[in-house]
């Protein structure tokens, strides 16, 4: 039976607690926010009523469990979600930029509780943000954030369904707004010369943002990762010398090792010959700074790559006009620190590395990615691909009869092994000549039946014909069918 009583002392306004027996037998004590001892009786009696229905199956505790889960805060769901992001490693800034657009959106929408998220609420959001002029990229993000967090509190049991299942995230490459330009190489080279003979810019030595530009677009790392290295993950006297990155530094959290030409890692070992173990390679400037030192010492290079034609006026408008070294070219496209990296795996596609190369130095989760960002990259493979259909349009002219039919065979092999086909080539007639290890066999004649001989009739179930009668008429029947053709 539900009892209650006060805690704390005999003080006529402290609020009545009820001790009852949940559905597993085990003694549960709950207030019941009343200083009125008949009212918190109820209450008790209530409980202990509805620990009975739960306990005979009436009332499914699981779904009761959902059920008041539902009611809590999203403040106090939030809390949770972001302990599980912090338990999987997930990086401090995504979590911060996550819990964010799920706050935005729940204030905004007048979310109080799981239970009240609705998809009419986040449609909502999502069209005030596209009217506020925000980017497709903007409004994914957005609904990636809430779309993760409902999908986690129906898999803790938190919610029976997910409110927004049917809510579909707009295509960010259909309104980029920030599109990246390719550096290229001759580019790189010009930028090379002009940054080394260069003063110091933001606490950075021209030979130190040499090496630092260089090591990005030899290893495809990306500015944190870039910062994080130290003397200690530098592995720079092996026959094929290369970087490591701790799993704590990478976007996807897995150790990366990236190698590097003899070349750097020699400049490299002289640059860091008088730091500590500890010591960090490089002595980048705030995150906010590193694209527009990039691009200061692009806007510089591009100084002298045009001045250097102002003997030719012809060539040099010519320059003036052009996109080489230009911070933005004429498609909009800009210039930041993350341009090394994207021209990493675009140099390694021009030089023909196979996609999945290109994908293990870029460290992306999937092929997709790769071939999305950099497929149209890959020189010729289209001309290619029509070029080796030639032989098969050729037809089988003698000269090239041999190799026709070796192909043939080859493909029909390739076909019956993924289970397309059934029949085999190169079979022979009953009456073609057949090669076994040198030596021709000629096809054996049928013997001659003699049509007056009787016949016995075929053998029913409960008996058997003779063996000899069963092959004589398997002969008479071969020549009948003979004489018919």
């Amino acid at each position: 039976m539900a009892s209650v009583y006060k805690r704390g002392g005999k003080r006529a306004k402290r609020n009545w607690y009820a001790a009852y027996r949940d559905h597993t037998g085990k003694r549960r004590s709950k207030c019941t926010h009343t200083t009125d001892k008949a009212t918190a009786e109820r209450i008790g009696k209530k409980l202990e009523a509805d620990a009975a229905l739960r306990r005979e199956g009436v009332i499914d505790p699981a779904k009761d469990a959902i059920s008041q889960e539902s009611q809590r805060s999203i403040a106090s769901h939030l809390s949770d979600y972001k302990s599980k992001m912090q338990a999987e490693g997930t990086s401090d800034q995504h979590i911060k930029e996550t819990i964010k657009y799920i706050r935005g959106i729940a204030v905004d929408a007048g979310f109080e509780n799981a239970a009240s998220i609705n998809a009419d609420g986040v449609t909502r959001f999502a069209a005030w943000l596209t009217d506020q002029g925000k980017s497709a990229r903007t409004v994914q993000a957005y609904l990636t954030a809430i779309k993760g967090f409902t999908r986690w509190l129906v898999s803790h049991h938190k919610l029976p369904r997910d409110p927004l299942a049917s809510v579909k995230k707009p295509n960010s490459k259909a309104d980029r707004r920030r599109e990246r330009r390719l550096i290229l190489p001759d580019e790189w080279r010009c930028l090379k010369g002009v940054t080394e003979a260069g003063p110091v810019r933001f606490n950075m030595t021209s030979h130190e943002r040499v090496l630092l530009y260089e090591t990005a677009l030899q290893t495809g790392l990306r500015a944190s990762e870039l910062r994080s290295l130290s003397r200690g993950r530098l592995y720079l006297d092996s026959d094929q010398p290369y970087i490591t990155c701790k799993a704590g530094s990478t976007k996807n959290r897995k150790n990366a090792k990236q190698y590097i030409q003899p070349e750097l890692a020699a400049d490299l070992k002289e640059h860091i010959a008088s730091k500590a173990p500890k010591a960090p390679v490089f002595s980048l400037p705030h995150e906010s700074n590193l694209a527009r030192m990039l691009r200061v010492d692009l806007a510089e290079a591009r100084i002298q790559w045009i001045n250097e034609a102002k003997d030719n006026p012809k060539e040099y408008t010519k320059r003036q006009q052009g996109d080489f070294l230009a911070a933005t070219n004429h498609e909009g496209e800009i210039t930041d620190f993350h341009c090394l990296r994207h021209a990493c795996g675009a140099w390694l596609s021009k030089k023909g590395a196979h996609p999945k190369v290109v994908q293990a130095v870029m460290r992306h989760q999937c092929i997709t990615l790769t071939m999305d960002t950099y497929g149209h990259l890959f020189p010729g493979q289209e001309a290619d691909a029509v070029a080796q259909m030639r032989d098969l349009f050729a037809g089988g002219s003698p000269s090239n009869s041999t190799s026709s039919e070796a192909s043939s065979e080859s493909i029909q092999r390739q076909a019956q092994r993924a289970g397309r086909e059934t029949w085999q080539t190169g079979a022979r007639g009953c009456d073609e000549q057949t090669e076994s290890s040198g030596r021709v066999e000629t096809a054996k004649p049928l013997q001659a039946a003699d049509l007056s001989d009787d016949v016995r009739e075929d053998a029913t179930e409960s008996e058997s014909a003779p063996s000899w009668i069963r092959t004589k008429n398997l002969l008479i029947k071969s020549q009948l069918l003979c004489q018919l053709s």
